[in-house]
């Protein structure tokens, strides 16, 4: 939705929310994707999931936590706004990341975001001990930080 638009993307608990919020404190266009965004699909055709298999298994949700792609792009060719922020991460990015005019790549370590993610309520993603696990699992392999950083190239 903006003349230059930019992708914050990183593993749970880098602080995309807290970047976008403080963006949006400052005045700038910045959208939260995990929440304006993202839902549950197949990240090859962005057909919807049923939500059987993710509330079941958070390793399938992990994998099918994608971005509505018809949605990214109509906020991207959206002038109005002279800068805009999408803050968030998606199994699907290699579909929309040339869309962007820049990518940043959060990072933290794992102390940092263990806290982080513990500080959440549960009701959030992380603030589980399962959801925590699987976010050190992914921490470990650095799994999910390829898919932002392979689409770039």
């Amino acid at each position: 939705m903006g003349v230059r638009n930019y992708l914050i993307d990183g593993m749970s608990g880098t602080g995309k929310t807290s970047v976008c919020n403080e963006l949006r404190r400052r005045g700038f266009h910045a959208i939260n994707g995990d929440r304006e965004l993202a839902y549950q699909g197949d990240p090859e055709t962005g057909e919807p999931l049923d939500g059987f298999g993710y509330e079941h298994d958070l390793w399938f949700g992990y994998k099918h936590h994608i971005w509505d792609v018809d949605k990214v792009k109509a906020l991207v060719v959206d002038q109005r706004n002279p800068i805009s922020f999408f803050c968030g991460g998606s199994r699907n990015s290699v579909r929309f990341i040339d869309l962007f005019d820049g990518v940043f790549v959060l990072e933290a370590d794992l102390d940092t975001l263990i806290r982080r993610l513990a500080g959440r309520p549960e009701d959030e993603w992380g603030g589980k001990p399962a959801e925590r696990e699987l976010a050190v699992r992914l921490y470990a392999t650095k799994e999910g930080i390829g898919d932002c950083k392979d689409a770039l190239g």
